[in-house]
């Protein structure tokens, strides 16, 4: 059963279990602190292609086999798939997920995206919609160059502030019964617009939509940091994480101790020329997929918070001078 808690929260009673997981990750990747958690690394741009975005659409069908392998199903036991990138018409996704001949429902939530795909899918096997349900995201840093900035052969120069698209992919099978992670409640985050147009900025402009779902969600549960074992964002960089502390300070919450970006550990900021840290539909993806769960299965983090948050925009927006709403979705996984 699927309760209300508060104005904008909801817990599942039976708490869909996440099954299996899968991840896979690029060449940069590899050079980063998190290259011994993924499932698979391709150090080939083009992953045997002949263009970044069927590259892309690779790293999401690695994922998602990895998590139906790890879940012990075959995609026809999966009765519906949550999918989404960052690409018009989010195409890596359906070229991606077409050949597992598993009903679709296509997903745009910029990097919010796979907190989005979890939700979806929870509340499928929750109310009885689905036995089991998958999400799968992705990004790869050149498809995103191309269609947000300037083609790589441009050679434009990045900002402090910028972030780095990552190059990959996570995936999750849900489903009830089991001792794996389970979905204990979400929070779907509103949209907010702080002004800023800045494209070298989405740290900055996301964070607002990550202050407000935290301060929701926390109001609903009457509960504050101090009752998670870690509070885990994506994709909010350096800039964005430091933006998210001064905005969680005005509402008197504190969550320095217990917060990590996954926009951070995904790179090295001090080895990789990665600017401001990770970005993309990929990068909570990948480190949620890679390195949160099997974390949770070790036994060092049992009730956390995982929020991804994305930017709004598109190049025709940006184009036309608007400014970047952004919006962040809540999970609280728990084992």
């Amino acid at each position: 059963m699927i309760n209300r808690v508060g104005r904008y929260t909801i817990s599942f009673e039976e708490r869909p279990r996440i099954k299996g997981f899968g991840s896979a990750a690029g060449k940069k990747e590899s050079q980063g602190p998190l290259k011994n958690n993924f499932d698979k690394l391709y150090y080939d741009s083009y992953i045997g292609q002949n263009t970044f975005e069927k590259a892309e659409s690779m790293l999401q069908q690695e994922a998602l086999l990895n998590a139906l392998n790890r879940a012990e199903c075959r995609a026809e036991d999966v009765d519906f798939i949550f999918a989404g990138d960052l690409l018009n018409q989010c195409i890596s996704s359906s070229f991606g997920v077409r050949d597992f001949n598993i009903p679709y429902l296509g997903q745009y939530g910029a990097c919010s995206t796979m907190a989005q795909g979890l939700i979806m899918a929870a509340v499928m096997v929750e109310s009885g919609a689905a036995n089991q349900a998958a999400c799968v995201t992705s990004s790869h840093f050149c498809t995103a160059e191309r269609q947000y900035r300037y083609p790589l052969e441009y050679g434009g120069q990045r900002t402090p502030t910028a972030q780095w698209t990552v190059t990959g992919s996570g995936s999750c099978v849900l489903g009830k019964g089991g001792k794996n992670p389970c979905i204990s409640a979400a929070t779907v985050g509103r949209i907010a617009d702080l002004g800023v147009s800045d494209l070298n900025n989405m740290g900055g402009a996301m964070a607002p939509a990550a202050s407000n779902t935290l301060t929701d969600f926390f109001n609903d549960t009457d509960t504050r940091p101090r009752d998670y074992d870690a509070i885990f964002t994506g994709d909010l960089g350096y800039v964005g994480s430091q933006c998210l502390y001064e905005l969680m300070s005005k509402e008197g919450i504190d969550i320095r101790r217990k917060h990590s970006d996954c926009g951070l550990m995904i790179f090295d900021r001090d080895k990789q020329d990665v600017h401001s840290g990770g970005s993309g539909c990929g990068c909570a993806a990948s480190v949620l997929c890679s390195t949160i769960l099997p974390e949770m299965l070790s036994g060092k983090y049992k009730n956390i918070l995982f929020i991804a948050t994305g930017a709004l925009m598109s190049p025709t927006s940006a184009q036309q001078g608007e400014t970047i709403p952004a919006v962040a979705h809540l999970v609280n996984i728990k084992i």
